[in-house]
């Protein structure tokens, strides 16, 4: 079966409240959308990649707003779902001399109680990498299974399956966490640990420990995100250490799922492991240099240029 998408998110969206210091010590919030996995949809679409989301958004104001969001990005949500019963999800987004700080009110959000459908199945089936994150695990029993299914789907239809660890703390108990994230990496032909992640949820510290071992679940690819240290790519004997990529940020809200996206675009062409990754670096620096996880992703002509100027 020809491949209708690069790629296809399954995840929770949330609107974006980001708090910035207005006039006089008051405080101004900018709405904008977030949601890891519509996070990376979009980084993807940016790059060209033909990209599906699939969901469930609420009947309110704000899941319209995310089916007007993606339409506008070229993300074919048509295979997303409206909840009636059940609301958008929301976080709030905070800064100070230590980073960025979330505080997120999603508990009964209309993608906590998605289920597939046929018409998500058959996006799965039509994509070349099938994509998931840690915080879709998290949310919700119901929420983890139809990350599974999804994740099976792909796999017996002979597509990719790609994974961001993406651990939150507050969401579930660790040993939950590590549990669910190793069956989840063992399905996966991609994968995308973060360095925290894996020492809260194994113990591991050292990049060269963390990628063996997160080879030796399954994956044929390992992108290790280590934040401002940069990643470090494997695929079986090969290490490719990659620097972060010169900026000035601001806000590293969506730096992290930018990265994801921007790789998975690249890799869905058939670019090597080194050139996806010095990619996805690039596009991952460009996204922390504005305020808030969408409007800072860069798009394609955006990062070759910036590529072209650190030749």
């Amino acid at each position: 079966m020809d491949a209708a998408y690069d790629l296809a998110c399954l995840g929770e969206p949330l609107l974006e409240l980001n708090r910035r210091p207005g006039d006089e010590g008051a405080s101004l919030y900018l709405e904008a959308h977030g949601g890891d996995a519509s996070n990376v949809a979009i980084a993807a679409a940016r790059q060209g990649a033909r990209t599906a989301f699939l969901s469930a958004v609420g009947d309110d104001l704000a899941g319209r707003s995310f089916l007007q969001l993606w339409a506008h990005e070229g993300v074919d949500a048509s295979a997303a779902q409206v909840d009636p019963e059940r609301p958008t999800g929301l976080y709030f987004v905070s800064h100070d001399a230590q980073g960025h700080h979330f505080t997120y009110l999603r508990k009964g959000s209309a993608a906590s109680a998605y289920r597939l459908d046929e018409a998500a199945r058959e996006a799965i089936r039509r994509a070349k990498i099938a994509f998931a994150s840690g915080i879709s695990l998290a949310i919700s029993a119901q929420a983890a299974d139809a990350v599974f299914e999804a994740m099976a789907l792909a796999g017996t239809s002979g597509r990719r399956v790609a994974f961001d660890t993406n651990y939150r703390a507050g969401l579930w108990p660790p040993a939950r966490a590590a549990a669910l994230v190793r069956q989840a990496m063992s399905l996966s032909n991609i994968a995308f640990p973060g360095l925290e992640d894996m020492q809260a949820l194994f113990g591991l510290s050292d990049p060269e420990e963390i990628v063996r071992f997160c080879l030796s679940l399954g994956p044929e690819a390992v992108a290790l995100k280590m934040g401002s240290e940069g990643a470090l790519l494997a695929m079986g004997e090969q290490r490719i250490v990659m620097p972060p990529f010169p900026a000035r940020p601001v806000d590293a809200t969506g730096a992290g799922d930018t990265f994801c996206g921007a790789f998975l675009a690249r890799f869905a062409e058939g670019a090597s492991l080194q050139k996806a990754g010095r990619y996805a670096a690039c596009a991952a620096a460009l996204a922390t240099q504005g305020f808030g996880a969408v409007p800072p992703i860069p798009r394609r002509e955006t990062v070759e240029a910036a590529l072209a100027g650190a030749r």
